[in-house]
């Protein structure tokens, strides 16, 4: 076979096949794995849906087996959520079919199923516990229960499960809200876009729980970055946004000023502090940060502890997302960061 000498033009097609190559390989975003191989056995049972189906005269005979269906979940339920007490109460059926009868609870069931996708979410969810599945084969995948609670709690997580107040998540713009009278700051997150990063956050928050050395700003601001680097582990295509709960200006004014506040919080001696009310400003939501501007979202520790372990983790490719939730060194974790805003 002869061999013909490559052409300019085939050199220069060549030379752009690498460079792009190169380019893709740099931009390329690690934590974008593919699951699609990846089984989980996720459980989704929907108590409010049993729930809100019964009639007077089929609560009292619905109630051990709801008990026996939903097992520990009926009773955060009964107890934590809307607070009528257990099923051994004489009068705790009536007090069941109140709530269940309740005219408002029946406008939450009509505006659950308008506003949210239940086939949507069961596919989000799945997607991220199989990212979870992929990291931490050996751990167990917990069951997932939907109720409907008058906006009580939006996720309660106990060793084996999850539960989700769909009332919680209606959209920024419902009147419910507004009536309720909650701020324009928890408004904003209450949407269906904010389910699963919230669900996943909750569930990593117990698996890794703060531990008594987390008494400074700085150690909270790394342990709430390992969570949020944990959220772009399980959720690496959702925008930055959602998984933060950050408007765009607010995600903006952040990477336009992480400099400044990196510095401020530095010079203000402000990383060792322990003082329990500094580490709320910096870590706990509100309208904004009080030692910034008021167009800065509040949390602002949290996103400069997730730009850190984000750092982090870039300079240490050999590190495992195991073995990062495991460490519990935040000032290590800084020091070898390289983190230079």
């Amino acid at each position: 076979m002869r061999n013909y000498p490559k052409t300019d033009g085939m050199k220069r097609f060549f030379l752009y096949l690498c460079l792009t190559f190169v380019i893709a390989s740099c931009t390329r975003n690690p934590l974008n794995i593919n699951v699609s191989g990846i089984v989980v056995d996720l459980k989704i049972k929907h108590l409010d849906v049993d729930l809100l189906k019964l009639k007077p005269d089929q609560v009292q005979a619905a109630v051990p087996e709801l008990k026996r269906s939903y097992g520990e979940f009926f009773d955060i339920f009964t107890y934590r959520m809307i607070a009528i007490g257990g099923s051994g109460q004489e009068n705790f059926p009536d007090l069941l079919y109140s709530f269940v009868s309740d005219t408002l609870i029946r406008e939450l069931e009509a505006k659950v199923a308008e506003k949210l996708d239940t086939i949507q979410l069961r596919e989000e969810l799945e997607d991220a516990f199989k990212h979870y599945k992929y990291y931490f084969p050996q751990k167990e995948i917990p069951a997932v229960y939907t109720c409907i609670s008058g906006f009580n709690q939006s996720v309660v997580i106990s060793e084996k499960l999850i539960g989700i107040s769909l009332d919680k998540y209606l959209g920024t713009d419902s009147p419910f809200y507004e009536q309720l009278g909650l701020p324009v700051y928890k408004r904003r997150n209450m949407h269906q876009g904010r389910v699963v990063p919230e669900v996943m956050y909750g569930w990593a928050a117990t698996e890794w729980p703060k531990t008594d050395v987390n008494n400074t700003l700085l150690s909270q601001m790394i342990q709430e970055g390992k969570m949020m680097y944990f959220l772009d582990a399980m959720l690496p295509e959702l925008h930055d946004t959602l998984k933060i709960g950050f408007t765009e200006k607010q995600l903006s004014f952040c990477r336009k000023n992480e400099a400044r506040m990196w510095t401020f919080m530095a010079e203000h001696k402000m990383l060792f502090t322990t003082d329990r009310m500094n580490i709320k400003r910096f870590i706990d939501d509100g309208p904004y940060t009080a030692s910034f501007s008021d167009e800065s979202p509040a949390r602002t520790g949290v996103w400069l502890g997730w730009q850190i372990v984000r750092s982090y983790m870039k300079e240490h490719p050999e590190m495992t997302l195991p073995d990062l939730m495991n460490k519990t060194d935040s000032q290590e974790i800084l020091n070898l960061s390289g983190y230079q805003p």
